[in-house]
């Protein structure tokens, strides 16, 4: 399945506007990239890409990413460590739980945008808005169709 197949141009469109709208209640950054495959532990993956993707260069460290391989039918969602700093052990287990439930009903923009919208309301719990704040991270989806292997390959070349 082709990436357009699971998120077409218009739900890519939906995802950003959710990103746009969650972000004016937060300096929290939030990015969703997909990849059809993931080999392995699907948060080692996450994390490959979060670094991969330059996501800790945010002021605040506060970035989070919604990791989805389609394909393989696996997800993660972390933080970056000044999140990790202020909030509980398992903070996203219920947006992954709830996300999950969206994929297998296949609903995977209308879960996005309604976990993002949840992430934004969370975040500001911690990373309140401020005025004139940057956005620092873009807010339309990424994603690969590498294999894990020449992800890994071309991480490691850095």
């Amino acid at each position: 399945m082709a990436l357009a197949d699971f998120i077409p141009s218009e739900g890519q469109r939906r995802i950003a506007d959710a990103i746009t709208a969650a972000e004016r209640h937060t300096t929290g950054e939030i990015c969703v990239h997909v990849t059809p495959r993931c080999r392995g532990k699907v948060i080692k993956r996450a994390i490959n890409t979060f670094n991969r993707l330059h996501l800790y260069t945010t002021k605040r460290r506060n970035a989070v990413l919604i990791f989805i391989a389609y394909e393989a039918r696996k997800l993660a969602i972390l933080g970056d460590s000044g999140i990790n700093a202020v909030v509980p052990k398992g903070f996203w287990n219920n947006e992954v739980e709830e996300l999950t439930r969206y994929l297998k009903a296949g609903r995977p923009v209308d879960g996005l945008c309604e976990i993002i919208a949840h992430i934004g309301d969370r975040l500001s719990e911690f990373f309140p808005g401020v005025r004139d704040d940057e956005n620092e991270l873009s807010n339309e989806v990424s994603f690969d169709e590498l294999d894990d292997d020449e992800l890994d390959n071309d991480h490691h070349d850095n």
